[in-house]
């Protein structure tokens, strides 16, 4: 018996070696001599073609939409071996180490796909070639992005994750789960590093505060805060003190809105523990948002709008729908802590439409925005565009120089930012769904020209037509986050806290709960 077992484990061990070889050998040196050439491009989605790609990005996985019973592809450029697949399915799998070895070879030179698709007569048809071009620029390795279900009053379970964009990865960073289903509404990092993070934080068991990481250390400041912004020196956080209640509508596809009742903006200086505010940031009859530093730290950029109304209690309040938000900055010397006088950047008289959510380039080159009818919230109106300023040529001429994006669609285009190398940008997107943000990628080279955007790659690339989460608020960093969740999560959940009154004049936070 245990000679015949022994002899039928072999047979089947035969049949299998037996099976890979041939499989192999029908995925390697594939030859189609004859086809017909069809005067057309193949219909892929995503839609990879015709595109800058990153020489470090994981392979673009991709969906032939052409009705076939089987499939051909070979992916090759200037150097390297070629790519040859063959496949029963529409779905084309990339192999990883093939795909990042022909990038590596091909700085600079275009990337090409050649696709087959047999016919049930049995003869191929050949698609025209689809061509992408390889940067020579790589993108930060890493996304860090919030996950959160598109509700329209509430939500449940949220979690800001960060890929590897060179592979599939995907892992957590902070998921609410760990600290009673509470918010995690903003975070930010310092020059697109991982070594310093703020996120902030809303809970109703374990109330609101801004965590704060500090390579290994983590503490928190017992306060509701907004949207935060490193200065480049690490030595100062910009922040906002927002009430920004949630409004409904009835006539319109998007019913959500944000009203930013109150604002202004403060200073959290590391060192010295202490919160500042300036009288040219906390006015009362002004709106304060979106802080962010330029590269040497010498301006602050954020959004100002004109306060429509005296009562902050009532939601929505008067006129809110005339609400408009202009582009200014202001001067800053860090070793004397002293601010210059505000000056306009870009007025909402002047364009008619309200500007939002402003990033400069580490390069300090563009300045790059969103604009929508009104409001402060862009991701809420299918009107919302991504425009980008010249601040070179705007010095130069004393006038605004700027222009909506190339890779604007009808659908929202929002929250965006921009890779250490200048020569990327990410940005939240709804062409696909009006009401699912996915995340997209845009080459932009040193004049300033975006090329056309591609949708972040996943392994499966019909991934995104069945995935009920939105995508929000995308940062690139060189490297990962390296603090475990658990750890952060544990000083949220650290009850023992002090809670800050914040006057306007200024007061000293509590740095609680330190890891």
């Amino acid at each position: 018996m245990r000679k015949q077992y022994r002899y039928f484990l072999i047979v089947v061990l035969v049949i299998l070696i037996a099976g890979v070889v041939i499989f192999i050998s029908k995925n390697r040196g594939v030859s189609i001599d004859r086809y017909n050439s069809m005067n057309q491009f193949p219909k892929i989605r995503p839609d990879y073609c015709g595109t800058v790609i990153p020489p470090n990005i994981a392979p673009l996985n991709f969906l032939i939409k052409e009705k076939g019973i089987r499939y051909y592809v070979n992916i090759h450029s200037k150097q390297g071996t070629p790519i040859e697949i063959l496949s029963r399915t529409p779905k084309i799998s990339i192999p990883e180490a093939s795909w990042h070895e022909l990038l590596s070879l091909n700085h600079g030179q275009e990337l090409y796909v050649d696709i087959f698709v047999e016919a049930e007569n049995k003869s191929w048809n050949k698609f025209q070639t689809v061509s992408n071009k390889i940067a020579n620029e790589e993108i930060d390795a890493f996304l860090v992005y919030r996950k959160i279900h598109p509700s329209h009053n509430t939500w449940s379970f949220m979690g800001l994750y960060q890929r590897d964009l060179q592979n599939f990865k995907e892992t957590p960073v902070l998921k609410n789960d760990r600290y009673q289903y509470g918010c995690a509404h903003c975070h930010t990092f310092c020059n697109n590093s991982s070594d310093k993070i703020s996120i902030s934080t809303r809970s109703r068991d374990y109330k609101s505060s801004l965590l704060i990481v500090e390579g290994d250390k983590i503490y928190k400041i017992v306060k509701k805060f907004g949207f935060t912004a490193w200065h480049p020196s690490g030595r100062l956080l910009a922040l906002t003190i927002n009430y920004p209640p949630l409004v409904l509508h009835a006539n319109r596809n998007e019913m959500r809105d944000i009203v930013d009742i109150d604002s202004w903006i403060g200073l959290y200086y590391i060192d010295s523990e202490e919160i500042k505010t300036i009288p040219q940031l906390s006015r009362k009859d002004w709106l304060e948002n979106y802080p962010t530093w330029s590269p040497d730290g010498r301006y602050l950029y954020f959004c100002n709008a004109k306060m429509l109304w005296t009562d902050t209690k009532t939601v929505p309040p008067e006129h809110y729908q005339e609400s408009k938000y202009s582009l200014y900055r202001i001067s800053y010397d860090i070793e004397k802590d002293k601010w210059g006088e505000i000056e306009a950047i870009l007025l909402s008289k002047e364009t008619g439409l309200s500007m939002n959510q402003p990033r400069v380039s580490p390069d300090g080159r563009w300045l790059t925005f969103s604009m929508c009818d009104y409001s402060c919230w862009p991701s809420y109106h299918p009107d919302s565009d991504l425009y980008i300023l010249d601040l070179k040529k705007t010095e130069e001429t004393r006038k605004p120089v700027y222009r909506k994006m190339e890779i604007n669609s009808d659908e929202c285009e929002s929250w965006h930012t921009w890779s250490s190398n200048s020569r990327w940008i990410v940005f939240s997107s709804k062409k696909e769904n009006p009401l699912f943000n996915r995340t997209y990628i845009t080459y932009v080279d040193e004049n300033g020209k975006l090329y056309k955007a591609f949708v972040v790659p996943h392994e499966d690339p019909t991934f995104y037509d069945s995935y009920l989460m939105t995508y929000t608020i995308p940062e690139l960093v060189t490297e990962p986050v390296k603090n475990t969740e658990e750890k952060l999560a544990r000083v949220i959940r650290d009850v023992e806290n002090v809670p800050v009154d914040m006057a306007i004049t200024g007061a000293t936070p509590k740095k609680e709960n330190r890891e």
